[in-house]
């Protein structure tokens, strides 16, 4: 007799477009930071649908404001303006030191948003010749082509063709992007700490030289805060961390809802006329249902200073890490606030560990290849990082 998953797992395979690695289970529910599958197994989810759940899941904040925003106005257009949106790019403008917002609903339309944006600046400046960027090696920054080219990882951009107008450096090094700027740079995209690069943070200085470099040469310097955001590194943004450093464009996504889609390229006020009517846009960016719940999950990371509790619970979760380092299959630990790493040595199968960490009831991801990514839910406490690195040892100490 067919059971009730294997029913489920059998349409999945037959209709599910098969582009991702899934395993043989089905999640049916989830409260805080854990989640259950259909057949009633607990997990400790450590990875938070890739740093999205900044809330976890079920929290009554989001849960009201879905609720309440879906029975009055759910989507709109930007052909109106809505009242929940206004709102929360005046919050984000607060909160971030940025003067405008375009809303969309992913990191990697926030990032297309602000390569439009930093190409078509010079554009409408008379310099058309003055579009080409500079990104770095290993960096994440999205899956369509735009972003895609931005991305510098050969694995995401095999197979689709020359991706032109990008050039990409070593992260970190200032020697290199001095040698490749040039009069037709527009921009440099940078993430302050590169997430599904094996979560590296950016080296001391790199990201003050970043912005010399960028003002002396009158290109635009771009922040990626699309994993980095929201609190996930102990300050609000990423770029918090480097009070010298003031981008011109910075993108957000992922946590801002708690897990509803939505997008925001925010930059400076002299850029407000670099994409006018009609060169961009976005029919479901900026709806008033993931703009009240977005609004939802600032309230509570404000009051709550999750910013603060990311600091002090990442910074005891990287020390736990760190002891693990005593395992011959660990080579290191990094990271910065509620974004962790493990290193493993090259002899073991990142991907094989995260399956046996799954049955042994802790959810994380492969970063980098060889890193097991830690980015759990920020309202995470102590006890349960215990109970999650406990696991972790476990699993890790077997290893050789």
């Amino acid at each position: 007799m067919t059971t009730p998953l294997e029913k489920l797992l059998e349409s999945a395979r037959t209709h599910l477009y098969p582009n991702y690695r899934q395993p043989d289970l089905v999640m049916s529910h989830g409260e805080g930071v854990y989640v259950w599958d259909t057949s009633g197994k607990r997990y400790l989810d450590m990875y938070a649908g890739i740093a999205v759940n900044v809330l976890g899941h079920a929290h009554p904040a989001i849960v009201s404001a879905l609720q309440e925003q879906a029975a009055r106005l759910g989507h709109m257009s930007n052909y109106f303006y809505n009242e929940p949106n206004i709102e929360l790019a005046e919050r984000l403008c607060r909160l971030t030191g940025m003067q405008r917002v375009l809303f969309g609903n992913s990191g990697t339309e926030a990032n297309e948003a602000m390569l439009k944006l930093a190409r078509h600046h010079f554009y409408s400046a008379g310099q058309v010749e003055r579009y080409r960027v500079i990104a770095f090696e290993n960096s994440f920054h999205g899956r369509t082509l735009g972003a895609l080219a931005l991305t510098g990882q050969d694995k995401y951009r095999e197979g689709f063709g020359p991706l032109p107008g990008v050039s990409h450096v070593p992260f970190g090094d200032l020697a290199a992007v001095e040698r490749t700027m040039g009069p037709d740079v527009a921009a440099v995209i940078v993430e302050t700490v590169q997430g599904e690069g094996g979560v590296v943070p950016a080296s001391a200085g790199f990201l003050e030289g970043l912005r010399k470099l960028t003002e002396a040469q009158g290109a635009l310097l771009l922040i990626d805060e699309i994993q980095t955001g929201v609190a996930r590194t102990g300050r609000f943004l990423g770029i918090h961390h480097y009070p010298r450093v003031r981008p011109d464009a910075l993108s957000m996504a992922k946590a801002l809802a708690g897990g509803v889609p939505i997008g925001a390229m925010l930059c400076t006020e002299k850029l407000a006329g670099a994409l006018p009517p009609g060169s961009h846009g976005s029919t479901f960016g900026g709806n008033p249902l993931a703009s009240r719940v977005a609004l939802s999950v600032l309230d509570v990371v404000e009051k709550r200073d999750l910013a603060g509790h990311s600091a002090r619970v990442g910074a005891y979760l990287g020390e736990r890490l760190a002891a693990l380092t005593r395992y011959p299959a660990v080579t290191g630990a990094r990271g910065q606030g509620l974004l962790q790493a493990l290193e493993l040595s090259e002899t073991v199968d990142a991907r094989t560990v995260v399956t046996d960490l799954r049955e042994a009831g802790v959810l994380v991801t492969v970063a980098g290849g060889r890193a097991l990514r830690f980015s759990p839910p920020l309202i995470i406490t102590q006890e349960q990082v215990d109970e999650g690195v406990g696991i972790v040892a476990e699993v890790v100490g077997r290893l050789t």
